[in-house]
């Protein structure tokens, strides 16, 4: 959770997700907690003796389960407790976001229409959260590995046999553990640099079924075959699908927007010129194409 809400949400668009606006191609990325833990819980309490892994575990019918419902509030409330937590997280400003509006029957049975405008501040909406410890906000991960260590492996990391460049790889099935050395925008960058800019990496062009329920996992810097859990700075995140039946088009296009900014300075990694990004499959990896990853700075 430290991950997901800390340090990949440092900005509104990894929080809330890239743009869509009128005459763009669907899918542009989702935010950082709609992937995890909102895609996840999904997909655990849906019934894998179903067809298509009803009712959570499909977005048609995950409204006929009563858990939707407290799901998607403690989704609410998490987005309210990132509000709190300083820095550039803040509500999107944009008029297309703010004046997007739904329609919606009131307790009156009357229809109404309302914008995103009216639902930024719960309080008007006539309730509060509960006050209560939030214990993975001080739980930042810790690596893997020691520093001495890892400054032995870095001096062998650029000849590394199993690793490739973006350009040799893609597009790749994941149907294996696939890893590439990424190119940096700059290195080396000051506090000031990177309170304005994020370094953001992005996984382009994530191809997949859109009813195949798919994960994989994001590493950086993790070279050894021993597992690495979400407790340790070298993962960086993760890609989830929550299947989706839709009879218009079974295929989507995707992308994964990851911020390494910490992660470079918990791994004593921010003077390298490159980064070894590691993707593990998780579920139906097979079922998945991914066509690049570079890595930017976005503000």
């Amino acid at each position: 959770m430290y991950r997901q809400m800390v340090s990949n949400s440092r900005t509104a668009r990894l929080f809330f997700g890239s743009p869509y606006r009128r005459g763009d191609d669907p899918n542009p990325g989702s935010g950082s907690i709609e992937n995890i833990p909102h895609g996840p819980v999904h997909v655990w309490t849906g019934d894998r003796t179903q067809p298509n892994f009803e009712d959570m575990g499909n977005f048609y019918s995950a409204g006929r389960d009563p858990i939707f419902y407290a799901h998607h509030s403690n989704i609410d409330r998490l987005w309210s407790v990132w509000k709190t937590l300083g820095g550039r997280r803040q509500d999107i400003a944009d008029r297309d976001f703010l004046d997007a509006s739904f329609i919606f029957y009131d307790e009156n049975a009357q229809m109404v229409r309302v914008k995103v405008r009216d639902c930024l501040d719960h309080t008007k909406l006539g309730y509060a959260y509960q006050d209560v410890e939030i214990p993975w906000l001080d739980s930042r991960p810790t690596p893997r590995v020691s520093s001495v260590v890892r400054k032995l492996k870095k001096l062998g990391r650029a000849n590394a046999a199993d690793t490739h460049g973006p350009k040799d790889v893609f597009p790749a099935k994941l149907d294996k553990v696939l890893k590439v050395m990424v190119k940096r925008p700059k290195k080396k960058r000051s506090k000031k640099e990177k309170d304005e800019l994020e370094e953001i990496l992005v996984i382009e062009g994530i191809e997949l079924d859109r009813d195949v329920y798919a994960k994989f996992d994001v590493y950086i810097n993790d070279e050894d075959d021993v597992v690495t859990t979400p407790e340790n700075t070298e993962f960086a995140g993760s890609f989830v699908n929550v299947p989706h039946k839709h009879k218009n088009g079974k295929k989507i296009k995707t992308q994964l927007r990851l911020s390494i900014t910490e992660i470079m300075e918990d791994l004593d990694a921010d003077d390298d010129d490159h980064v070894l990004v590691t993707l593990v499959p998780t579920n139906a990896g097979d079922a998945v194409t991914v066509h690049g990853i570079k890595i930017e700075l976005d503000d």
